[in-house]
């Protein structure tokens, strides 16, 4: 039997580095890889007893926790697919996720029994599990582990090609899209942070960001296990608490988006912090800005900026510090084992310089959109790169620059914002004729979508109602934080809105 999944990870961890910390938790709780490893261990245990096996989709709605990295190599080991939830969705969002991957199982956190209520009876699970310990009504995770025979059966043989994730990505037509995730794709991408980002085995590695994100997964906490250093899981992102921690814990790696270290730096405690063991700060999401440089520069840091997608899993491009300033703007070189491309408008590469649609490939490059064939065909070019729908160029010395998004995708705090899926939402406002969803720059959150709307005489729209109509539909992040009444929307001859002028005219 032939093991090369993710889902061997922590058992070879075991093996090689039993009593190293893998995981600090809560007030200074630690996790040896030992003890990772035997709790994994129960848990696929537990899994297997609920009846999952090859193929069935295991969906885990939580925050970080030791519970999250269980679950994910627990569900490897029994060759199921891991389906991370992210916990900011609106109820009929993680519906559309558990009923599009059809998911077996649903582990949640208790606080979010709340959401999990409401979804409706067809997207529900057979089985439903709480994390911690259940009640009467609810099993429990730890008591379904507690219980299992851990020594039941190894894993099940799995292959770089076989599905390890889906990982949900809104698309353009305002429905969410499950990328489908390779173990392969995660052990490249894993493989590609180890060497760009020079991740050795005496790292501590403090996890501010949601893991339910692929990047805090894919180059964030695999890479640390893989490598056997430490990672210190933060439930949740709070600046005083996350510069406490890097001193306590000596942190000598931080990942973020510039929302992240805005934050960290505006915090009373920033200067009185010891930061003097942190090394590598990795900063994604979209660019850094010039004040924030400034402000790590002056306690002697800097930045490794990147650009990626999910279908990527999600690494595509690294600048390492040393090229922060000399190639500001960029987002760098290709990863080690990846390949970017720009091309012009017939599909050819284009010149230096030149815009063009962002074109990747390489062994961490997605299997394709979940039942959704169509997509997936459209998604690559006949010789097999990946249409990232991004416009960027490259330089003489081969650094790229992203330079506008053909999806007119809004990043927003680090979260993706597609505008189709809040504008199918609009339209159904009762006096909302027509309506589109752009950025507006932000100097806390990078962007922040706006709604520019045409409305029927006499109607009643303003940007409280339409939050409040939206709310608890769509992530509260979408909601629109402007909503602005025009006479009418700038169109081409084809009838598609000139999303182009509309940012010009409200962006600046």
């Amino acid at each position: 039997m032939h093991q090369h999944g993710i889902g061997v990870w922590t058992a070879r961890r075991r093996l090689k580095s039993p009593d190293k910390v893998a995981l600090v938790h809560g007030e200074g709780d630690t996790v040896t890889y030992r003890q990772l490893a035997d709790a994994v261990d129960r848990v696929s245990a537990a899994l297997r007893q609920l009846g999952v096996g090859r193929g069935d989709a295991v969906a885990y709605l939580g925050e970080n926790s030791p519970e999250f990295l269980q679950v994910m190599f627990a569900a490897a080991q029994v060759g199921a697919v891991f389906v991370p939830v992210n916990t900011r969705l609106a109820p009929p969002e993680i519906g559309h996720v558990l009923a599009d991957c059809g998911a077996r199982v649903l582990i949640h956190d208790p606080d979010l029994a709340g959401s999990v209520a409401v979804v409706g009876p067809a997207a529900r699970p057979p089985h439903v599990v709480v994390t911690g310990a259940g009640g009467a009504d609810r099993p429990g995770l730890a008591d379904l582990a507690r219980a299992a025979d851990a020594g039941a059966a190894g894993p099940v043989e799995t292959g770089h090609g076989d599905p390890a994730a889906i990982v949900y990505t809104s698309g353009t037509t305002g429905r969410a899209k499950g990328a489908v995730l390779t173990h392969g794709n995660l052990t490249w991408v894993a493989l590609n942070c180890v060497v760009d980002y020079d991740v050795v085995s005496t790292d501590v590695a403090l996890m501010i960001s949601p893991l339910f994100h692929v990047a805090s997964l894919g180059m964030g906490a695999l890479p640390v296990i893989l490598k056997g250093a430490t990672l210190v899981v933060e439930k949740g992102f709070d600046p005083g608490r996350a510069l406490a921690q890097i001193e306590r814990h000596g942190v000598t790696m931080l990942s973020g988006v510039p929302t992240t270290y805005q934050l960290l730096a505006d915090h009373p405690a920033w200067a009185s912090t010891d930061l003097s063991t942190l090394a590598k700060l990795t900063c994604g999401g979209s660019a850094v800005p010039a004040r924030i440089l400034d402000a790590y520069e002056a306690r002697g840091l800097s930045f490794s900026q990147g650009y990626g997608m999910t279908e990527a899993s999600p690494g595509a491009t690294a600048l390492p510090p040393a090229m922060t300033r000399a190639k500001q703007g960029s987002v760098g070189l290709p990863h080690f084992f990846t390949d970017v491309r720009v091309t012009d408008a017939a599909g050819r590469p284009a010149s230096t310089g030149e815009v063009g649609e962002i074109e990747v490939a390489g062994p961490n490059v997605f299997a394709g959109y979940h039942g959704l064939a169509g997509a997936t065909a459209e998604a690559f070019t006949p010789d097999g790169w990946f249409r990232s729908g991004d416009l960027g160029h490259l330089d003489a010395d081969g650094y790229l620059y992203i330079s506008g998004r053909l999806k007119d995708m809004i990043i927003s705090g680090g979260e993706n914002i597609y505008p189709a899926e809040v504008e199918q939402l609009l339209a159904e406002i009762d006096g909302v004729v027509s309506a589109a969803v752009i950025g507006v720059p932000d100097e806390r959150w990078g962007e922040v979508p706006w709604a520019v709307v045409t409305v029927r005489a006499g109607a009643r729209v303003d940007t409280d109602t339409v939050r409040a109509r939206l709310d608890g539909r769509i992530a509260r992040y979408k909601l629109p934080k402007n909503v602005v009444i025009v006479d009418e929307l700038p169109r081409t001859a084809s009838g598609k809105v000139r999303k182009a002028e509309l940012r010009a005219r409200f962006a600046g």
